[in-house]
């Protein structure tokens, strides 16, 4: 082959080549076109497209499906306890579901219509169903308890669903009848696949207006995704208005007034009020009377009319409490169940109508941590039972500490909110067996308990009354081999002040406690005490002031000096 044939061969190559390269080019402007500059107009399902009544919330699709149609429409408890109300209960052993609000307190079986609604029977019209070992509850039974609303739609199955008090903007599609549609695409660009197009006028769901350009939004059939802003416009708000709340009597009765309290502890005698001296400013009495006996829940009483009538008669209300007798395994068993837990719930009520009490304060100690969700039950239980009787509920709790049998059990957070009050025992900072001599309360730790509870539990003040102590102890030092041996003995307020008077001792004031102290030498040992007297219970009223709390309580009523009610009295001014 000669020279000039070579050349021609390599120029036809080379003209080649330069044609494929030139095909490329343009194949890739064209794609560059296509997918970076013209808006993309391929349509897609969602991902959920062919699922089984997917449920919906704040236009995002929540995983859990629906059952049923219509008015036999039910929705999962997972999907409630997730979305609705994280408190309703299931008890596995008698297969129940138990719900509850302020005003109502509902109990559903698996498999059965019958039902009870505040323990008064009710019929239900669906009952619950079980599907793959789920539990399915009736929609027309939650919208009534809850007050939620629910959109199915019958061509897609999307079901949609609406809490009480919330609210969503609405957007219409601009446009003219039979105009131009808009997109609904998957992300907020125009490259986008589209899993809709919208009609002028439809009207959409405006779930989210975080990106600038564009609008998350759904249509009521459950498509959900991003418009362009400029495509929708504005089309007032859809809210689903909450139930009308009826004010508590607490909320009637205690919202202007704080609450000057003391227990009266009742053991086997009647305490009797024509030897009490008097008690000015006290507004609340609660006797010791009632406590769980048995892992059934059944409840013993000590009550006395005479003492009711004689309170009442004071101007007083009074608050049975309730203990669990301080034996945590009896508490286990008889908070295990609903109807243990209704037993001891249903006597106390017919206590409180027998003898005209005000309000229940319920004083469960010496608990199990693994049992706190069930005193949290107790309470979710009693409250609405007790709030269709008018009664106060209050429960005593202990400063937060990391005691397993007295602090850990205790959910602050969730019985404020099924309580009228919590009461904080602020006392025992040093209990009797403390290895080291000191205060009972001294001001500074009271303080720090309470803002605890007020800032990391987020309890609102006026729902706290500031536990203070009428007793203190008397603190025995003694050197046994070198080493110093603690013990103590819990007195009354006047009985300080007869070993003060009889040793002609000279209070001093400790800062750091914030309280008078004296101390002394007897038989070898040094004593100490930390007084309960005007000054330290009038600074725990000036605390409980400052902070906004609910009211004092003091125990208890027989540990008291006379001016130890002048001092407390001052709460109410």
């Amino acid at each position: 082959m000669d020279r000039r044939q070579r050349q021609r061969r390599v120029t036809k190559r080379g003209s080649l080549t330069r044609r494929l390269l030139g095909l490329v080019i343009i194949a890739a402007a064209a794609f560059w076109v296509v997918y970076y500059v013209l808006p993309n107009r391929q349509h897609v399902d969602p991902d959920w497209k062919g699922l089984d009544k997917p449920i919906f919330v704040k236009g995002q699709l929540t995983g859990y499906s629906a059952s049923g149609t219509g008015d036999g429409l039910l929705l999962p408890l997972p999907f409630l306890q997730e979305y609705v109300d994280s408190s309703i209960r299931y008890e596995k052993e008698s297969k129940s579901v138990i719900l509850s609000t302020d005003s109502s307190l509902l109990y559903m079986q698996e498999e059965s219509t019958a039902a009870a609604l505040n323990n008064e029977p009710l019929q239900l019209r669906l009952a619950p169903e079980v599907k793959d070992k789920v539990t399915y509850l009736p929609v027309d039974t939650l919208e009534n308890l809850y007050g939620f609303e629910i959109e199915e739609d019958t061509n897609t199955g999307a079901v949609l669903l609406m809490t009480a008090g919330e609210s969503v903007p609405l957007g219409k599609v601009k446009g003219k009848e039979g105009g131009k549609t808009k997109a609904l695409r998957s992300e907020p660009s125009v490259h986008a696949p589209i899993f809709a197009d919208m009609n002028p006028g439809d009207v959409v769901r405006i779930w989210n207006t975080d990106t600038k350009d564009w609008v998350f939004a759904q249509l009521d059939n459950g498509y959900s995704g991003y418009v362009q802003a400029d495509d929708i416009t504005e089309d007032g708000t859809r809210t689903v208005e909450k139930k009308p709340e009826t004010p508590t009597r607490a909320q009637r009765s205690w919202k202007d007034k704080p609450v000057n309290m003391f227990w009266e502890a009742v053991y086997e005698r009647k305490p009797n009020p024509a030897k009490f001296a008097a008690l000015p400013g006290i507004n609340v009495v609660s006797p010791t009377w009632f406590s769980i006996i048995d892992v059934k829940g059944n409840v013993r009483s000590q009550a006395d009319r005479s003492y009711v009538d004689w309170a009442h008669n004071q101007g007083m209300e009074v608050w049975g409490l309730l203990s669990n007798s301080f034996e945590p395994d009896l508490t286990t068993e008889a908070l295990s169940t609903y109807d243990n837990r209704m037993n001891a719930i249903v006597q106390m009520l017919k206590y409180a109508d027998l003898y005209n009490l005000d309000g229940i304060n319920i004083d469960f100690e010496n608990v199990y941590t693994k049992d706190g969700p069930n005193v949290t039950q107790f309470m979710r239980e009693l409250k609405p039972m007790a709030q269709s009787r008018n009664l106060i509920v209050s429960i005593d709790v202990t400063p937060k500490s990391k005691s397993e049998m007295w602090s850990l059990f205790l959910d602050r957070p969730a019985l404020a909110a099924v309580s009228d009050f919590l009461i904080v025992m602020a006392y025992d900072e040093h209990w009797a067996a403390s290895p080291v001599a000191g205060s009972v309360a001294s001001l500074p730790w009271v303080k720090t308990s309470m803002n605890r509870i007020i800032e990391e539990d987020k309890v609102p003040a006026e729902k706290l009354i500031l536990g203070v102590p009428l007793y203190t102890r008397i603190w025995t030092e003694a050197t046994e081999k070198g080493k110093t041996k603690v013990s103590s003995k819990a007195v009354s307020m006047n009985a300080v002040k007869e070993i003060i008077a009889e040793k002609k001792l000279t209070p001093v004031f400790d800062k750091e406690a914030g309280q008078n102290y004296v101390e002394y030498k007897e038989d070898d040992v040094l004593r100490k005490i930390w007084i309960e007297d005007t000054t330290s219970l009038t600074a725990r009223v000036e605390l409980a002031q400052s902070l906004k709390l609910g009211g004092v309580a003091a125990w208890n009523r027989s540990f008291a000096s006379p001016e130890a009610w002048e001092a407390l009295k001052g709460i109410i001014k």
